[in-house]
């Protein structure tokens, strides 16, 4: 028994990342439907659909718990895959919305992330919910996910495509979620062209609400075994995956099996 983690692509690795910060010890299965990326750009039925195969081939693994560590799947899909399946799931939203609720100081949040992301407001009418009074700034970025995997994520290239979205931010906001799982690798970035903006990154308090679902169902497991904690999988392009990978989770994947769903 296990952890299932899926993303569209990479930028989950973020929140594995983080994930096996708090939880070193569990096994943990990970897929990325580097086939079908990005998601931003689809409908809601497309993704939908998506998250329901990739969900039932998580299961299939006999996992205890899913992450969906995509917000644009999470934004779209995470009530319904919650309808669907009886084991608990958790996205990445209710994650940032905490966390900058508690960071902001002058009520003022700003939400970047992809299209269908931005689109869906989902992060917006959850902020709304739990404070009326808190002013929201959204803006998609589309330009950040093909820069970062490309593997560019500093430099007066990165310095300018941040600049071009984000410039209209500075004077207003005082809290920054990173409404992307790849944009924590842009953090560093953000952080020196805005140092008076709190960056929210939803995957470190993602790690920790799995953590605590885990330990309140009894679901721990301590059964990963050293080296062997994670299994990788995608739907095509297993080297690029591998190479833009270990960018991400700054070690070496050494294996990733290719699937069909």
């Amino acid at each position: 028994m296990s952890i299932g983690i899926f993303d569209s692509g990479v930028g989950g690795l973020t929140v594995l990342k983080e994930i096996r910060k708090v939880l070193p010890n569990e096994k943990i299965y990970y897929l990325g439907d580097t086939a079908r990326v990005p998601y931003g750009e689809k409908t809601k039925e497309l993704i939908v659909r998506y998250s329901k195969q990739i969900t039932e081939f998580l299961l299939e693994q006999n996992v205890d718990a899913i992450v969906v560590a995509c917000n644009t799947a999470t934004s779209l899909a995470l009530e319904e895959l919650k309808e669907t399946f009886r084991v608990p799931i958790i996205g990445v939203v209710d994650a940032g919305v905490k966390t900058a609720l508690y960071t902001t100081k002058n009520n003022k949040i700003g939400v970047i992330g992809t299209k269908a992301t931005i689109n869906s407001r989902k992060y917006e009418t959850e902020i709304k919910n739990k404070n009326s009074a808190i002013e929201v700034y959204s803006k998609s970025c589309p330009l950040f996910v093909p820069v970062i995997e490309e593997g560019i994520t500093k430099g007066e290239i990165v310095d300018l495509v941040v600049k071009m979205y984000l410039d209209e931010f500075k004077e207003k906001i005082d809290s920054l979620i990173l409404g992307c799982t790849h944009y924590p690798l842009l953090k560093e970035t953000i952080k020196n062209l805005y140092p008076n903006i709190e960056i929210v990154d939803p995957a470190k308090e993602t790690a920790e609400d799995l953590k605590k679902i885990l330990t309140d169902n009894n679901l721990m497991k301590n059964d990963g075994e050293k080296g062997k904690e994670v299994r990788y999988y995608v739907t095509d392009g297993q080297e690029k995956f591998k190479e833009i990978g270990t960018m991400f989770l700054d070690e070496n994947i050494d294996y990733v099996e290719l699937i069909k769903l």
